[in-house]
């Protein structure tokens, strides 16, 4: 990968706003989350972004993740290892990110390699990782470790099922948005405005 040096214009400009959306607080709760989710496996990291991009950026965090929110012998990821190749690490997360969509998280919440890898959008990486914590405690499998709280909740569906009867009771009424015909003229309406006067 070609070392790339700082950025200028509109590029900085640009990058200056993705930074801005990282948020401090909510890198304590995944940090949080993460360690009491894989257990003793993974150490504590650096504080801040740089920090924590730094402990994700090989994939082993994210691949022991991943497993540990399956069944024991049945996670996603088969074979887990530290290397300090550019290109072991970018596997690595690639397959996080298939096993995350695999699990359920949707294509649109997932964050590209190069965001973790360059550390270009630590802030879509929170989000999918936030996401991730979201859908386990949502599942109710038992697998999710730490306080359920930490998480926006999914939204359950909460499907209702109807009478036929109750069904026919409802397209007989004319809702108020509909508004009434009931008294409803055109008396009393004149033109609008003043006719044109022709001189």
């Amino acid at each position: 990968m070609a070392n790339r040096g700082p950025s200028y214009g509109l590029s900085r400009e640009v990058q200056q706003k993705i930074d801005r959306q990282y948020d401090p607080e909510l890198e304590q709760i995944l940090v949080q989350w993460i360690l009491g989710q894989c257990g003793g496996d993974v150490t504590q990291p650096a504080a801040g972004r740089d920090g924590f991009q730094q402990w994700l950026k090989d994939g082993t965090v994210l691949c022991r993740l991943i497993n540990s929110l399956h069944p024991r012998g049945q996670g996603p990821v088969a074979k887990i290892q530290a290397s300090a190749m550019a290109f072991k690490q970018m596997e690595q997360i690639s397959q996080f990110l298939q096993a995350a969509e695999r699990y359920g998280i949707a294509a649109t919440d997932i964050f590209q390699t190069v965001d973790l890898w360059e550390g270009k959008n630590m802030a879509c990486v929170q989000r999918t990782l936030m996401n991730l914590g979201s859908l386990a405690v949502a599942k109710g499998d038992g697998l999710f470790v730490g306080d359920p709280n930490w998480f926006p909740k999914k939204s359950q569906e909460n499907r209702r099922v109807f009478s036929e009867d109750k069904l026919k009771e409802g397209q007989s009424v004319i809702g108020l948005q509909m508004g009434t015909n009931r008294g409803a003229s055109q008396a009393g309406m004149t033109g609008y405005g003043m006719p044109r006067q022709i001189l």
